[in-house]
């Protein structure tokens, strides 16, 4: 069995009434086992329920979910091996560390011994050796992820799931937790599935991300697929900054954005396209080469300046490592394109 999830033409609508509008429209997708897959979109999207319907808190109005080969479509939670980890972490503040890894293991009727044996194991893959003790108001923030995280995994679960688990943290430890969910998910073979609104996250955990709007998948790919090739207008402004340029393709997929010349690394059809542009896609030349654009404004970010050019073509906001020739306000310089962070989809 090559998958550990699928769905097929899964709809959905909540309550009785047929004529309720669908808030999952016919979505089909797979997660192959020992992966993670992250469901990504923006809020009503549908991407909660997708995973809410992989718990089994939710039931599909139509279509099929299989489970490492199983039907599981109506089956509850405690029928399918899945365990979730919610943003809260849910622990209980009465309870120590050691008792809140082995709650779920004891309420399965697992022999006391076994059951130890299983919560100390995972707290060391989780990096708390010696943290038994300790209730959870004792505990950092990413400590008390870890252990939420051992509690989940503690039950040896067909299936992770992850419900925004990293957006009640600061931004130095969102990045450390992503590093540490990504580094046990793969060290372990876990198959996972994680929903996160957030792009950055998306692109550093996943081995393949759907994007969702409206109730169903607008594109899904390998994080790479997914930056440099979107599929849409809507997928190139979700997935990491970028900002959208009418231009005229030819028949030969030559795009004209203003002065400059596009070779489109993917088929478009001749006449009017769009042109997604990540603000690091942009060169600056002092001599003025390429696209005339005048600096309105600029920020210094530490690792980088962040520019805001006015052009014939509106505003365009430019990323910029270059820490030394720092440009000043009113300066007048050209710009180009490289061949990374620039793709064309079809108007519309």
């Amino acid at each position: 069995m090559k998958h550990g999830v699928e769905f097929k033409n899964i709809t959905k609508r909540y309550g009785i009434d047929k004529s309720a509008p669908l808030v999952i429209k016919g979505v089909d997708f797979e997660i192959e086992k020992g992966s993670l897959t992250t469901i990504l979109g923006p809020s009503g999207c549908g991407k909660t329920t997708v995973l809410r319907m992989i718990a089994g808190l939710e039931t599909p109005t139509g279509g099929q979910i299989i489970m490492n080969g199983k039907d599981v479509t109506t089956l509850g939670p405690a029928e399918r091996n899945v365990s979730m980890m919610f943003q809260s972490y849910a622990l209980f503040p009465h309870m120590n560390v050691l008792e809140n890894v082995m709650y779920g293991l004891k309420m399965s009727d697992v022999e006391k011994g076994e059951a130890l044996r299983r919560a100390l194991d995972t707290l060391g893959n989780v990096g708390l050796v010696g943290y038994d003790e300790r209730l959870p108001s004792e505990l950092s923030g990413g400590q008390q992820q870890r252990v939420a995280l051992a509690r989940a995994l503690v039950l040896e679960p067909g299936v992770l799931l992850f419900d925004e688990p990293l957006s009640n943290l600061d931004a130095r430890l969102r990045r450390e937790m992503r590093e540490e969910i990504r580094s046990l998910q793969q060290r372990l073979h876990l198959t996972v599935a994680y929903v996160t609104h957030d792009q950055s996250e998306a692109l550093a955990v996943s081995d393949q991300i759907i994007v969702m709007n409206d109730g169903l998948i607008a594109q899904r790919g390998t994080p790479q697929d997914m930056y440099e090739r979107p599929g849409s207008e809507f997928v190139a402004g979700f997935m990491g900054e970028a900002m959208l340029f009418p231009g005229v393709a030819d028949a030969a997929g030559v795009v004209q954005l203003g002065p400059l010349t596009i070779a489109s690394r993917t088929a478009v059809v001749a006449g009017a396209v769009k042109v997604a542009v990540r603000p690091e896609a942009w060169h600056i030349h002092r001599d003025g080469s390429g696209l005339s654009a005048k600096l309105l404004k600029l920020a210094y970010l530490g690792s980088f300046f962040e520019y805001t050019f006015e052009t014939a073509l509106g505003p365009i906001f430019v990323v910029s490592p270059d820490l030394t020739d720092v440009l000043s306000a009113g300066v007048q310089v050209g710009l180009t394109l490289a061949d990374h962070g620039v793709s064309v989809v079809a108007a519309g």
